[in-house]
């Protein structure tokens, strides 16, 4: 009975098989923007940062009206960091959109990551375990993940509150690119449910 009440909930989605500390990140190819594809395995050697977006939760526009994402992005990219903002909304879920919207936003909202791809039907945030927006997940040249969780240690939608936030992912990029470990490497990632379909 166990059994088939796991299977049950794995085939809907319920299970997230999240990818430990220290374990290689899943690789992916998804649908960016542009209606080209993004894959991770194209920036083999690099330090990743995946973010995980929906444009219609609070919280994520606590980092994008205020343009906190946006200078975090443009900041790492100067390190040679790349940025990829992943989607996982659901067609008709809130956040979703379709390609030609994506790249519509990605420009209103100024947006400086290198890639905004679209995983409509949930396989990379399953992968990684995704649960909230935003969601941060860095990725070291090795491939290997070191940090996931939160953008700071702020939980709410103040943009008031970020100039006193500690930002997780300054910090755990900072280190990678170091070579030292990186020192508060998991964190509860708060914000809205990632809207997967069933």
């Amino acid at each position: 009975m166990k059994k088939s009440l796991l299977l049950l909930m794995a085939l809907a989605g319920f299970l997230h098989a999240d990818v430990e500390l220290g374990q290689s990140a899943p690789d992916f190819t998804l649908p960016n923007c542009e209606g080209k594809q993004t894959s991770l395995s194209d920036f083999k050697g690099k330090v990743v940062v995946l973010e995980w977006i929906n444009p219609g939760c609070p919280f994520v526009k606590k980092h994008y009206v205020s343009g906190n994402m946006q200078k975090l992005q443009k900041e790492t990219a100067g390190k040679g960091v790349v940025w990829i903002s992943i989607c996982s909304s659901a067609p008709g879920k809130q956040g979703h959109m379709a390609a030609g919207d994506v790249a519509k936003s990605c420009a209103e909202n100024g947006s400086q990551a290198t890639a905004y791809v679209l995983d409509e039907d949930g396989k990379v945030g399953r992968a990684y375990g995704a649960k909230r927006t935003p969601e941060m997940y860095v990725i070291n040249a090795e491939g290997v993940l070191v940090y996931r969780g939160a953008i700071d240690d702020k939980k709410s939608t103040d943009p008031a509150e970020i100039a006193d936030a500690k930002n997780y992912i300054q910090a755990a990029v900072a280190e990678t690119l170091a070579g030292k470990p990186v020192s508060v490497p998991r964190t509860e990632a708060y914000g809205c449910s990632i809207k997967y379909g069933n």
